[in-house]
């Protein structure tokens, strides 16, 4: 495939690349940061403390940091996929497949197994239970979606890695702006989130190259940083005409919340996102002030994994012993022990070795022995 991919010919893999993550770890706070401050304002609602619709100032954040938040994340997941894609199925399923459904079991049946206490409380029977999980097989659960949805399109970029990159790139740009939704979230996240995945891929050299004249040019990738800031603020901000509602209405389509969301739009802006993502990025490695966010790049997949327990028992202590506490600063307080919790599991893995299991794949779960092997130090390493 003649493409703008890193060759593993070429590319230097002896040293960790710093902005990206710095880039990792700025993506999955924002994604920690959507799931808190959406969660305590839909649970705000449910428990009758706030009118439907209220939200906290954290909110803008959030709808701010929508047309980038998971393109950059899945721009970033397809980055070095060049370096393997050519590997034997067998290895290549093993670390691509294999590896992410083995934390995407076994963590659905620990949010399973928490959430079984409430739907036991509403009145739902074992048979009920085993059959909801069973269906996250098929329609991805939750907070977990995301690493569902990477092995597929793992696959599929293997699959296709015989055609023109240009050709694929097309076509995943098409069915972003289509927009698809069926309501099965296997085929609409992947029509949403392909075209980033797989530029991320292809084109990791220009990607590369961009970083490095961020590195070289901090003031202009500053300026850059500004201009978009603004476009994309006024963009997410801005209300859906309430004019053209009907014209969605019609064809049994939801209203759009803000103009970042139509076609086109949300492309430009996933775009657009991404680039000021690498930029950002790369300007904040240069200052050991911002490490904890390469930190949390290094183990963003743990973070990912981890943050939905603490974070439901956060919110749930917040709203029985402080509900007086407004719904952005709650949002906060549950972003910040969501992400230290997730930290202090990790760590304490780390050091004792004790339930490793939860985020290092046992050797047992390895298809490719030999690699399983020569990779006999990946025990020390997170999921990713």
């Amino acid at each position: 495939m003649a493409n703008l991919a890193l060759n593993p010919n070429t590319y230097d893999k002896s040293q960790r690349v710093d902005w990206v993550d710095y880039a990792k770890g700025f993506c999955i706070l924002f994604v920690v940061m959507m799931h808190s401050t959406l969660g305590v304002e839909k649970h705000a609602f449910e428990k009758g403390f706030v009118a439907e619709g209220t939200v906290g100032w954290m909110n803008t954040i959030v709808t701010f940091a929508q047309p980038f938040r998971m393109p950059d994340f899945f721009m970033i997941s397809g980055l070095f996929l060049g370096l393997v894609i050519a590997r034997s199925w067998m290895r290549y399923v093993d670390r691509k497949v294999v590896h992410f459904f083995y934390f995407y079991i076994l963590w659905l049946a620990v949010q399973f197994a928490f959430r079984s206490i409430g739907w036991i409380g509403e009145g739902l029977g074992p048979v009920d239970i085993l059959g909801k999980f069973g269906f996250a097989f098929v329609q991805p659960y939750g907070t977990l979606w995301f690493i569902y949805m990477l092995p597929v399109m793992f696959i599929i970029t293997r699959l296709l890695s015989k055609i023109h990159w240009g050709i694929v790139l097309g076509f995943a740009a098409l069915l972003e702006i289509a927009p698809i939704h069926t309501g099965w979230m296997l085929i609409d996240e992947f029509a949403a989130r392909y075209v980033y995945f797989f530029a991320g891929f292809a084109l990791a050299q220009p990607i590369f190259q961009l970083a490095g004249w961020a590195r070289q040019n901090s003031g202009k990738a500053l300026a850059y940083l500004g201009i978009w800031g603004v476009v994309n603020g006024l963009m997410t901000l801005t209300s859906f005409p309430s004019a053209l509602s009907g014209l969605y209405t019609s064809f049994g389509r939801d209203v759009p919340a803000n103009v970042a969301q139509l076609p086109l739009v949300s492309l430009a802006l996933g775009t657009a996102g991404a680039v000021a993502v690498i930029c950002l990025c790369t300007v904040l490695s240069k200052f050991k002030l911002a490490g904890f966010l390469r930190y949390l790049g290094s183990h963003s997949i743990v973070v990912y994994l981890a943050f939905f327990l603490p974070m439901v028992i956060t919110r749930e202590i917040l709203f029985r012993f402080a509900p007086w506490i407004d719904l952005g600063t709650m949002s906060l307080i549950v972003l910040t022990v969501s992400v230290v919790s997730s930290v202090i599991a990790w760590e304490f893995t780390r050091i004792t070795g004790w339930f490793k299991f939860f985020f290092v794949r046992p050797k047992w779960a390895w298809l490719d022995r030999e690699d399983t092997n020569r990779n006999a130090k990946a025990s020390l390493q997170p999921a990713e």
